[in-house]
């Protein structure tokens, strides 16, 4: 099993764009136990993803709840860069 971070990273290389919300349903089978896996520790992953420039912001929305959702993803030099360093 990769570290959380790890399997985040993977995650945004393998969809067109997700927001945390949609990082943390892909993995919840796996990572639900991490004590990191709560939203306000994954939106602060992809935030230092995205300053890093592993991610880019695509859009963002406001989910039922009113709470705002942004989207990412991992642009081509991102992914290569992800993919080089986190195998499978």
């Amino acid at each position: 099993m990769k570290p959380l971070n790890y399997a985040m990273l993977k995650y945004f290389t393998r969809v067109n764009e997700a927001c945390a919300d949609d990082v943390m349903a892909a993995l919840k089978g796996e990572y639900s136990h991490f004590k990191a896996f709560n939203k306000g520790d994954m939106i602060a992953a992809i935030m230092t993803a995205e300053a890093n420039g592993l991610l880019e912001e695509t859009r963002f929305d406001m989910d039922s709840n009113k709470e705002l959702r942004v989207y990412y993803r991992a642009h081509e030099e991102g992914a290569e860069t992800i993919n080089h360093y986190i195998k499978d």
